[in-house]
């Protein structure tokens, strides 16, 4: 892989903009990864379809399944196409039973869902890797673009499902309409019936070819994300600027080879400088005398004055400590000194403020004994508190299990807006209806049906609540299994509904017969 022939620019990009590169990369051979992808599949799906007609949804779980088998030949012509080298359909075609050679069962079982497949895919085709080395090397790629990957997934599935949809809907839309009037729909979808079977082949074709067109882009887009991760662990930029630097210098270097050849050409010979050298500083080595010679004796600092200078400032402070040392230490050893007196003393101060310290806190056992105290009553006032706020669930609990429990039924001083205390009613209600019959029938109405509620409620013991309807009511009394309570309760609430909601006024017949009813099932002048 020479980065220098790559077909794209190699910089680091988001992972949006990597996946568009897939796009265009895509796009841009287009018509090879096409008829690859068709030239695989399109024959497979046809063989299946042959062999299993009576089975058509198992034909199209088969072209979704294998679609990670058939993946690797994309990108094989993708990695190829980057840098260069273009391979024919033929060569594609022949090179794909070698691709399908490795780890071709991982990828049709457990990795065959994962959301980050073709993110994945050029780590074990490419790079080669697998089991503890691939897992290693997907953990260090996916820690920017797994996320980018998944949703690509997400999207490709849908995008799918909407191109199949559409192609279906727009292939219903354009059958005659004198033809739709002819086809039955029901018989068509009918999967009992085998005369309809190529309705669903024919969708599994659609969806074959919808995969010609959409896994290609799908895997290019992979790759690409795949490549920007490379590039921003490997610095592939860098090193294309680096390679570029280099070429540029080289294509340079030999004008400045041939420069210098020409710069020593004009120089004169080593003869005429060593003759034009100055004899009063010889070179130490060429000096007989050796590098304790004295020297530069034409100016006004000798070496001699100079040596004995340094001499002078090293005996001076801070430089007149000197020590010489003949064996291996550390730079920064330094020698071990004893403790002075001051020093044992604070250190015996600190222990005795120590001691004084531990006997402070042996006196606050008290203060912890109370501590403790406050801790266990919080406790026990949290668990009161959560037992009572979940009384209602404890005592449906206790229901379940079996235990006795003792429930006492608050009844509802009120229903439907009507007072039903027994002291609130006359002692005698029918006599009551009776009189205010004539000029006020709304409240004698009203008069009987809270003293039947009442009854309901008190005599009879039915489960009343606020929340009851007039029919949930009258249920509750069907139970009781007392037909001419039942009769007179369903008169008396029918002709309440009507007059309380239609306000239709009720006949002046009726009076007779709902009072002469209430005596019969009440005794007269008992208590309500």
């Amino acid at each position: 892989m020479r980065l220098t022939d790559a077909s794209v620019a190699i910089r680091p990009r988001t992972a949006w903009e990597a996946i568009d590169l897939g796009v265009l990369l895509a796009r841009r051979h287009a018509g090879l990864l096409m008829l690859s992808w068709a030239a695989v599949t399109l024959p497979l799906f046809a063989l299946l379809t042959a062999l299993l007609w009576q089975y058509p949804s198992v034909v199209g779980v088969l072209i979704w399944w294998l679609k990670p088998a058939w993946e690797r030949l994309p990108l094989h012509i993708l990695s190829r196409s980057l840098f260069g080298d273009v391979p024919t359909v033929r060569e594609a075609l022949r090179a794909f039973p070698r691709l399908l050679k490795p780890q071709l069962i991982a990828s049709l079982t457990w990795r065959r869902l994962s959301p980050t497949r073709s993110f994945d895919m050029p780590v074990m085709q490419l790079e080669g890797l697998g089991g503890e080395a691939r897992s290693k090397r997907l953990v260090v790629l996916g820690q920017r673009h797994a996320g980018a990957a998944a949703w690509l997934t997400i999207l490709g599935v849908h995008l799918e499902l909407l191109l199949w949809g559409g192609i279906i809907t727009l292939a219903w839309l354009m059958v005659p309409q004198p033809l739709e009037m002819q086809l039955d729909w029901e018989t068509v979808v009918e999967a009992s019936s085998g005369k309809w079977l190529w309705v669903e082949h024919l969708s599994n074709l659609i969806y074959a070819l919808v995969l010609v067109f959409w896994e290609p882009i799908y895997v290019a887009c992979g790759f690409t994300l795949y490549l920007n991760r490379r590039t921003d662990l490997e610095a592939w930029d860098i090193e294309l600027t680096f390679r570029r630097l280099r070429q540029r210098l080289i294509g340079s270097a030999y004008v400045l080879l041939l420069a210098c050849a020409a710069l020593m050409l004009t120089l004169p010979s080593t003869d005429a400088l060593a003759d034009s050298a100055p004899t009063s500083c010889p070179v130490p080595v060429e000096d007989p005398v050796g590098p304790e010679a004295e020297r530069l004796l034409s100016q006004p600092l000798s070496s001699k004055a100079a040596k004995d200078a340094i001499g002078k400032l090293l005996d001076a402070a801070p430089f007149e400590n000197q020590e010489t040392v003949t064996r291996w230490r550390f730079g920064e050893e330094e020698k071990a000194e004893e403790p002075s007196e001051e020093e044992v003393r604070s250190f015996v101060e600190m222990i005795k403020n120590l001691l004084k310290l531990g006997e402070f806190w042996s006196k606050l056992d008290v203060v912890a004994i109370g501590f403790e105290i406050l801790l266990w009553t919080s406790l026990v006032l949290a668990i009161c508190l959560l037992l009572w706020r979940y009384r209602e669930w404890l005592e449906t609990f206790a229901g379940r299990m079996g235990l006795q429990r003792q429930r006492v039924r608050e009844m509802p001083s009120q229903l439907f807006g009507l007072e039903i205390a027994p002291e609130s009613l006359p002692d005698d209600v029918a006599a009551e209806a009776e009189r205010l019959w004539g000029e006020h029938p709304r409240e004698a109405l009203g008069l009987l049906y809270r003293a039947l509620l009442s009854r309901l409620l008190h005599d009879f013991r039915l489960p009343l609540k606020s929340s009851h309807t007039e029919g949930e009511v009258l249920r509750l009394v069907e139970r009781l299994e007392r037909e001419d309570l039942s009769r007179f309760s369903a008169a008396l609430t029918r002709h309440w509904q009507n007059l309380a909601y239609g306000h239709r006024a009720p006949p002046e017949t009726l009076r007779r017969g709902l009072c002469e009813g209430w005596r019969r099932l009440f005794a007269t002048g008992a208590q309500a």
